[in-house]
């Protein structure tokens, strides 16, 4: 009789024990975490050298969509809307595989292909940055950093390489 009574006793407080309130602290916790809160001010705090093209430049690449596209990006992200990585995975890499494949051939050279490479693998990293739950603040703005850097580099690669294109050295 005893332990039948001691068994029932412990299976009683082994239910009465449980609080469900800690578990939805948790998930209050990690739904704050996915918001990032990152502000538009945060993203102009960051400090690099922003390169803009020159208007040859942007004559030589007048059709490139995809550049385009990505351009359209950094604004967002320069406006702190990373929306665009909450999309599906697939849609970011099908636009990286067809900035690289479809570059104008004014601008085909090996330095404007590992920029583009560097570019890429930067936004990837600053993708799966902001789709972990535990991400920091000061990480998030370090990838927007990368990307912008990254982004900025790529601009520079092309005015150069346009304008060292249009150079003419007269021979004597």
């Amino acid at each position: 009789m005893r332990i039948k009574t001691l068994a029932l006793l412990c299976f009683l407080l082994s239910f009465s024990g449980c609080k469900k309130t800690p578990e939805e602290t948790v998930n209050e916790h990690v739904e704050k975490n996915k918001t990032h809160d990152i502000t538009e001010q945060d993203v102009k705090k960051i400090k690099y050298i922003d390169y803009i093209l020159d208007s040859k430049t942007e004559d030589a690449i007048k059709d490139w969509q995809e550049y385009k596209q990505v351009e359209a990006l950094v604004i967002n992200i320069k406006k702190a809307d990373l929306t665009y990585f909450t999309e599906d995975k697939k849609v970011l890499l099908l636009l990286l595989r067809e900035l690289k494949q479809n570059i104008p051939d004014a601008l085909k050279a090996e330095s404007i292909n590992s920029r583009i490479l560097v570019m890429e693998t930067q936004l990837l990293k600053l993708e799966s940055v902001y789709s972990l739950s535990t991400t920091s603040k000061e990480e998030l703005i370090a990838g927007i950093k990368e990307f912008l850097i990254a982004f900025s580099n790529l601009n520079f690669q092309m005015n150069k390489k346009v304008e060292f294109d249009l150079r003419v050295i007269e021979k004597p």
